[in-house]
Parts: C-alpha cells; structure tokens; sequence
C-alpha cells in the first residue's frame, strides 16, 4: 500500500489530516506543499488539488483533497479505533462540532486573533488591532458552544478539529486567556496535548 499526504506541517487541515491517520495506525508519508510560497502553490499541486489547497491524500492512485473526506475515508477505510460514533445523535454532534469549527473557528482563532498577533509580527508586519478586537467576542461564543457541546470520552473528529485550532489560538495571549475561562474545556486540551498524535503533529510554530 502506499499512502501519500501532501500538504504542510504549519497547516491546521493538514494536522488535522495527519492526527487521523496516525490515530487510525495507517503508515503514510508527508509530502510538505507549501501554498503561501511567492507565486502561489507549485503547478504540480495544482494537478492534484484545483483549488490550490492543502491537504491531498493519495491511496494508491486515489486522490482525494477536503479534510472532511479525507479524515472521514481514513476512519471509514481502515482498521483500527473508530473515529466517529455509531449512535446517531453522538455523530450528529460531533458533526455539529466539526461544521462549527469549519465555518466559525478557523477563520476567528486562527486568521483573526493568531495570525493577527503572533504569525503576523513574527514576519514583521503590525497586528490589526481592531480585527483581533471584533474576534475576540466571536472567539468566546466559539468556545462557549464547543465547551458546552463536546463530551469527553472516545476520540471522534471532533477533538481532531478542535485542538489544531485551538492550540494556535492558545498561542496568542488573548487565546489563551480566554480559553482559560472554560476549565473543562482547557483540561481536555492539554489531556489531548499530550496525546502521542499530537505530539508527532506538534505544529512549528509552538515552538
């Protein structure tokens, strides 16, 4: 068998990508992509993915791009722990989680208030202020419905979404004070933190 993931060791969905497949016991090997290069993504990518996006996973000839699919065929393809639940209601929910953090999440915890205060100044550009400072209320209600919606217990999709994210946004101060005031919340965290898959995907810039 032969399993490829392209894509980069800084990219939340390609963590997210790899997480599943180590969680899952699938040997793989990472083909780092780096889409935010001068002149955009490599041609080469552009084959495998139209949209320029990372990651890819490839089985054996079967491509496959959107993290989603891709984390939901390697639960789905391979032996090893399940990752979503069979009860219907507990998939629903974790669902529910995952679509939260696709469409709230990333682009609050992560663009707004991480890259705006930590990523950014590291490449020598000013934070935006005002952006971090209309995320911050938005960045509560993210956390609030996680921590109210997530239940401890089997690892499902849902841990391996929200803990790339929250693990850069835990990074800016203000991430990580807020996600202070949701103890349970933070507890779970830092148990998923030192998981051995987290470990492995650790991303670079936690340093």
């Amino acid at each position: 068998m032969s399993l490829a993931l392209y894509g980069a060791t800084y990219s939340v969905y390609t963590r997210i990508a790899r997480l599943a497949l180590i969680e899952k016991g699938v040997a793989f090997d990472l083909h780092e992509v780096d889409v935010f290069r001068p002149g955009g993504p490599p041609p080469e990518h552009v084959l495998r993915h139209p949209f320029g996006r990372i990651p890819v996973l490839d089985h054996d000839g079967f491509r496959l791009y959107e993290t989603g699919a891709i984390a939901r065929y390697i639960d789905e393809g391979f032996p090893g722990p399940g990752l979503q639940p069979q009860d219907p209601k507990a998939r629903a929910r974790m669902n529910q989680i995952v679509s939260i953090m696709d469409a709230y999440g990333f682009r609050i915890l992560v663009w707004d208030v991480f890259v705006e205060r930590v990523s950014g100044p590291r490449q020598g550009r000013a934070p935006d202020e005002a952006k971090i400072a209309s995320a911050l209320p938005q960045a509560d209600r993210i956390l609030r419905e996680i921590d109210r919606l997530h239940e401890s217990g089997s690892l499902t999709l849902a841990d391996l979404w929200m803990a790339p994210m929250l693990a850069l946004f835990r990074l800016a101060p203000e991430g990580a004070d807020a996600l202070g005031h949701f103890p349970r919340l933070a507890a779970w965290f830092d148990a998923f933190q030192a998981r051995p898959s987290a470990k492995a995907t650790r991303s670079p810039v936690e340093g």
